[in-house]
């Protein structure tokens, strides 16, 4: 993870944040495009989103981009999440937007710490952009373009209402971003691998002498894991 030292010196990090032990609270934005009624004009959706529980967690659409309304999603939502000073963590790509001198002040008046993808490095923003393709592959996304700036965000707001609240996300073990962020996954999922063991038991011969699905609770997120990480990663999706 590219974290931005008080020098303005880019350091190269590689821990987990740990929601649980409260290290700090990883959150990603960035911004997408969503089609106008007039061809080659797009509204532009900005989205920030709590890497450990996928929870989003403040959003807005304008019809530009600029480092002030990029400012002021992220000032409501620190607001209306109660972020405390140095708590947060936040994580966006190299678009001017993000790097805006406006944004800066914003991050450093509120105690948050910027972080910033890699140069030339397309996947260092990985979990906004999987949310953005969750958005626009959901088969509730319109098939024509939006008639206006009121219907677009009428739109996002019911998606972010169901994505929040309903979406079981594969990437928490499927549970909902609104429950992980509330901290209920864990008695969520131990009551899921209650019922697995008793079903096991119930009719061994289902299994074979294969363990359950693996419902443990995921404990820390990553940005950019090292080489070693990424192989324990793998391992427990293939355990899952």
């Amino acid at each position: 993870m590219r974290l931005l030292d008080g020098s303005g010196v880019s350091r190269e990090v590689h821990a987990p944040f740990c929601e649980g032990l409260r290290v700090r609270l990883p959150w990603s934005t960035h911004l997408t495009f969503l089609p106008a009624a007039v061809r080659g004009e797009f509204y532009r959706l900005y989205l920030a989103m709590d890497i450990f529980s996928r929870m989003i967690v403040g959003w807005e659409i304008h019809h530009n981009e600029s480092a002030e309304q990029a400012s002021t999603l992220i000032s409501k939502a620190c607001l209306r999440h109660r972020i405390c000073r140095d708590q947060l963590v936040l994580h966006s790509d190299n678009g001017s937007p993000m790097k805006g001198a406006t944004v800066l002040a914003t991050l450093q008046k509120l105690g948050v710490v910027p972080s910033f993808s890699r140069p030339s490095v397309s996947d260092d923003n990985p979990y906004s952009e999987a949310i953005f393709k969750t958005l626009k592959y959901s088969p509730a996304y319109p098939a024509k373009r939006f008639a206006d700036i009121d219907q677009a965000r009428s739109w996002v707001q019911r998606f972010v209402s169901w994505y929040n609240t309903e979406h079981r996300h594969s990437g928490i073990r499927f549970v909902t971003p609104e429950q992980r962020h509330a901290g209920l996954d864990r008695n969520i999922l131990a009551s899921r691998t209650a019922v697995y063991e008793a079903a096991k038991q119930a009719n061994p011969a289902r299994w074979k002498n294969r363990p359950t699905r693996n419902w443990t609770p995921i404990d820390s997120v990553w940005l950019n894991p090292d080489s070693l990480h990424e192989e324990l990663l793998e391992n427990e999706r293939r355990a899952a």
